[in-house]
């Protein structure tokens, strides 16, 4: 293999990390979906779409075909939206070398199938369980991009692989831990997203610290709940990827899901919304996902059911509040 990475995914996140890739010294090829945005990503280095004020190294380079970009790649990176994991991958998998590495960067559970995001991977490129990483985290992009300290995790089956994705993104800026808790880091990654809607609409809706921290606690517990029911290792939900990862979406007013949640909050439609930020926060979906993983697993998960709710059956911000009030008292 040439040791060079793609990247498949020119959004924030991934254009972030082929900076990071960039930094610790590996040559970058980042797949856009869209021609014009390859175009400008390789003859101006930047990305004015996700973050203008980005310039990418020299290392870094882009194409709109995604099989070039998979040629003899080492690491093949994934950044796509989760809910189209599956036709891209499909599409893309004749392409990978048959010892590659697969990194997820994708923070979802996929609807139909409730599978997690290494899961449909596997099943859709034919690659064992043990070639695939998932990075997970706090992973805010404009703020890794701007070069502020942070850290992630790193998690496989497959320790050795770990290490080796850990030693291609650690830079003086980003610090990488490994992990052997793939399930735990993806369902920390994927609920966060849910939470983080729930405080967002928490936030619009005027209710102050004790309402968010109730929400950021409780909502990592129920996440830990369905963990653990999946054979996750229930430390993992007090680490980056869990607490860490829940702390930095709810508390960011730039996080996506956080910003979609206060639109609905005040009001919006889930259209409305969506136009007012430009996208869909990746926890619209998942919550439908998360909330039919959990039934079938005989997990309660009150907050994800009154997010869905709100997103998807048009209930009311305040009655979605006064249902989770009203539950019955238990112990913690």
């Amino acid at each position: 293999m040439s040791g060079h990475v793609a990247v498949l995914g020119a959004g924030s996140w991934g254009t972030a990390f082929a900076k990071i890739l960039a930094d610790a010294g590996r040559d970058v090829t980042v797949w856009a979906r869209r021609q014009q945005v390859a175009e400008v990503l390789r003859a101006q280095r930047r990305n004015p779409e996700y973050l203008p004020d980005l310039v990418l190294p020299q290392r870094v380079t882009a194409t709109g075909d995604a099989a070039e970009a998979i040629s003899g790649a080492e690491l093949v990176v994934l950044a796509v939206p989760s809910q189209t994991l599956r036709g891209n991958l499909a599409e893309w998998a004749g392409h990978l070398h048959p010892d590659a590495t697969l990194v997820s960067l994708m923070k979802g559970i996929e609807l139909g199938t409730t599978k997690r995001m290494s899961e449909v991977i596997v099943e859709t490129a034919g690659v064992a369980a043990d070639r695939v990483v998932v990075v997970s985290g706090p992973n805010l992009a404009p703020e890794i991009a701007a070069e502020q300290p942070a850290a992630t995790v790193v998690a496989c089956t497959d320790v050795d692989r770990a290490t080796l994705v850990q030693n291609a993104v650690t830079t003086p800026y980003f610090r990488p831990y490994t992990n052997d808790d793939v399930i735990g880091c993806e369902l920390g990654g994927a609920v966060k997203n849910v939470i983080a809607l729930a405080y967002g609409i928490a936030t619009a809706m005027g209710f102050g610290h004790n309402t968010r921290a109730m929400l950021v606690t409780r909502g990592l517990a129920e996440t830990a709940r369905l963990g653990v029911a999946l054979g996750a290792d229930p430390l993992t939900f007090a680490g980056l990827a869990g607490m860490g990862d829940l702390v930095a979406s709810c508390s960011s007013p730039s996080a996506r899901n956080r910003t979609f949640g206060e639109h609905l909050g005040r009001g919006a439609t889930l259209e409305e919304a969506r136009v007012a930020t430009r996208q869909t926060a990746e926890g619209v979906k998942s919550a439908l996902a998360i909330r039919d993983l959990a039934r079938a697993h005989g997990v309660e998960m009150p907050i994800t059911e009154q997010v869905e709710l709100v997103c998807h059956e048009g209930v009311d911000p305040r009655r979605a509040v006064q249902a989770l009030m009203s539950r019955t008292t238990k112990p913690e």
